[in-house]
């Protein structure tokens, strides 16, 4: 009796080879030139900030990034946190996982193995982040909303900055 492993004839391709084909063709391609990431708040595994690296990750491998940049100074404070290499996120994304298995990846590979009560405050806290408190921040975060509005006093984080950004890239008005 043949197994799965086993090449039938005309196929020489394992279960396995299939079973990672057909990962990468069931994970869409982003195209981030035609819509945005997820909101910094989407989580996932209740990390803030890692779908929408996942995405630009996504988005990087197939040259669809547009503006976006994988890796970013946001992106830097989630691999911090859990103590990934971002080449080798870049890597896992490659091979077409979904956004389950790269969140398994991530617990697998974390240097910081996060307990949920960690992850839940961490997140909160980027959530709620704004600019830090030195006059370059401030400055840089006036402008940049200033960029879209000269009237929106709601814009107080850089969560609400990113969606803002993102949503008025995208055809919205401010």
């Amino acid at each position: 009796m043949k197994t799965s492993t086993e090449p039938t004839q005309g196929n020489h391709e394992t279960a396995t080879t299939k079973a990672r084909k057909a990962r990468a063709e069931s994970v869409p391609t982003l195209d981030l030139t035609k819509r945005p990431p997820r909101s910094p708040r989407t989580r996932l595994g209740g990390y803030a900030i890692l779908p929408r690296m996942l995405d630009k990750g996504r988005a990087t491998v197939a040259s669809t990034n547009g503006e976006y940049h994988y890796n970013c100074p946001l992106d830097q404070r989630f691999v911090k946190f859990v103590g990934i290499d971002p080449q080798k996120l870049l890597a896992e994304l490659k091979k077409g996982k979904g956004d389950g298995e790269i969140l398994e990846w991530i617990q697998t590979n974390a240097k910081q193995k996060r307990a949920p009560w960690e992850i839940e405050q961490w997140s909160d806290y980027m959530d709620r982040r704004g600019p830090d408190s030195d006059p370059e921040t401030f400055a840089f975060f006036g402008q940049y909303v200033a960029k879209f509005s000269k009237t929106r006093e709601d814009i107080r984080t850089w969560a609400d900055l990113l969606d803002l950004d993102d949503f008025v890239s995208f055809g919205g008005k401010a």
